[in-house]
């Protein structure tokens, strides 16, 4: 496995985005040249990669509510190997660009891939994709540390001793330290992992008693449109993110998931390349067959040989009857103002004990907002005038009747316009919800601390945890009109 070239990119806010540190490798340029023949794609310019990332990230433009190659319908990320569209005279698609983000650094490398570009291999049968993956987060654990943001001077002395760092981990584009080629071994019975080396840029070993901390995580996307004629859309989405910190040789693990008696089936599943054997049947259960009710419905084992880093076990989707939040909306127009109503449920199957949750009703093609007299029942409201926005604070639980109501009148009379956009016109409007309950998930499934198996002869620590959280969870306003899918919400 080789990279074509690397780049680290600075995106703070309140900053300009800028490359901090890139790097090509020109013998790894000439093997792909030579692989592709006459459509080989070269690597353009560092501000024209740094604007093709920035836009496939959805990062450009921010001041822009539209751009077509960020926002069009058609447009589908595909992360994490995303195509970077080059235009010119060496015009082509480059891919597979490998990103990564966290703090105030992108990650970013192109892989080499040893086949012909046409047709394209699948992502799955690639190595160079979760060794290039593994590259950038070993990169990014020297740069960031233990934390996520490192004072500026301490990055700035990492970044200029990365060159030295590269010629060590990474000569002449070629990772070392990763595994090798070859199908993984399928052992039916656990077995001990053997010597894993601590690849040459991970900063320290760990010392102490082994952890193995398993996190789940749920999201809940949602469109709710309160009519008869159109009917409401939510999904779940859930990833299993495991972490083992063990002095010397990493042991075997196996996590189990559970879901309650008359819990869904977990469909969709995909698994980490880690994992060392699975029942063919967790993997037949998909969202886009009608299932017949005789989907495997649990335990999910997953035994693996974990890597070094951090990594995602496994992800998974799940039909549950309800959304987590029940809403309404109500806007109606009254000369030069708006009659609002809105009323929100907590569904009774879900915990009354949020981190966060609030509400954001903006309102868009309009003049400012003028005079504001809007009540809650519950929580607290903030107005922002020159963003035509209320932010409804609800706070960390629900009243004890699980519903909150917002009613009231806005005026639109400022002497300047309020902020624009395309498909927000007249009545059509929106309320968005963010919010994150922890330890809780919408479909049941959990991982018991019990259940994780570690075959070492060293007694491990496990800290297992699972949260639900929301995403482009919408509620749509029911006098007027709204954009509608018509088939299930992508993932």
């Amino acid at each position: 496995m080789s990279v074509r070239a690397l780049w680290i990119i600075s995106h703070e806010k309140g900053e300009n985005v800028s490359i901090r540190f890139s790097r090509r490798f020109s013998t790894v340029e000439h093997r792909a040249k030579c692989l592709a023949g006459p459509s080989h794609v070269a690597v353009p310019e560092e501000s024209t990669v740094l604007q093709l990332l920035l836009t496939e990230l959805g990062l450009s433009d921010s001041d822009k509510s539209y751009v077509a190659l960020r926002d069009d319908c058609l447009h589908r990320q595909r992360s994490p190997a995303l195509e970077l569209h080059v235009d010119g005279p060496g015009k082509g698609i480059l891919w597979p660009v490998l990103a990564i983000s966290q703090g105030p650094l992108i990650l970013a490398c192109l892989c080499l891939v040893d086949a012909p570009p046409e047709p394209r291999p699948p992502l799955a049968n690639l190595l160079s994709v979760s060794q290039g993956l593994t590259l950038l987060a070993g990169l990014q654990n020297f740069l960031l540390g233990s934390g996520n943001k490192p004072d500026s001077e301490a990055l700035a002395s990492r970044l200029a001793t990365l060159p030295s760092v590269l010629l060590q981990v990474c000569p002449l584009g070629t990772p070392l330290d990763v595994p090798l080629l070859g199908p993984p071994a399928t052992p039916t019975v656990p077995t001990p992992a053997g010597n894993q080396k601590q690849p040459a840029w991970k900063t320290g070993l760990h010392r102490g008693r082994a952890v193995v901390n398993v996190a789940l995580k749920e999201t809940v996307r949602s469109m709710q449109y309160g009519s008869q004629s159109r009917q409401d859309l939510w999904d779940v989405y859930g990833t299993v993110t495991c972490k083992c910190e063990v002095e010397g040789v990493l042991p075997n693990v196996t996590v189990t998931l559970t879901l309650p008696p008359n819990g869904s089936p977990l469909q969709d599943i995909l698994v980490h390349p880690c994992v060392t054997s699975l029942d063919s049947s967790i993997l037949t259960a998909s969202s886009v067959d009608n299932s017949d009710g005789s989907a495997f419905s649990g335990p999910y084992k997953f035994p693996f040989s974990p890597p070094l880093e951090p990594f995602r076990l496994c992800s998974y989707t799940s039909q549950v009857p309800v959304p987590p939040i029940l809403g309404s909306y109500e806007l109606r127009e009254e000369e030069n103002q708006l009659r609002v109503s809105v009323n929100l449920k907590l569904h009774e199957s879900v915990k009354n004990s949020f981190e966060f949750c609030e509400a954001h009703l903006p309102f868009f093609n309009r003049d400012q907002m003028g005079a504001v007299d809007v009540k809650v029942s519950s929580g607290q409201l903030d107005v922002s005038k020159e963003n035509n926005l209320l932010v409804w604070t609800l706070g960390q639980k629900f009243p004890k009747s699980r519903e909150v109501t917002l009613e009231g009148r806005i005026t639109f009379s400022g002497p300047t316009p309020g902020p624009t956009d395309p498909l927000c016109t007249e009545l059509t409007a929106y309320i968005k919800l963010y919010f994150k309950v922890p330890d809780i998930t919408l479909s049941g499934c959990c991982v018991d601390q019990h259940s994780v198996q570690v075959y070492s002869s060293a007694k491990s620590r496990i800290v297992t945890s699972r949260e639900l959280q929301s995403k482009e969870y919408f509620i749509w306003n029911s006098t007027g009109t709204a954009p509608v899918s018509s088939g299930q919400m992508m993932l």
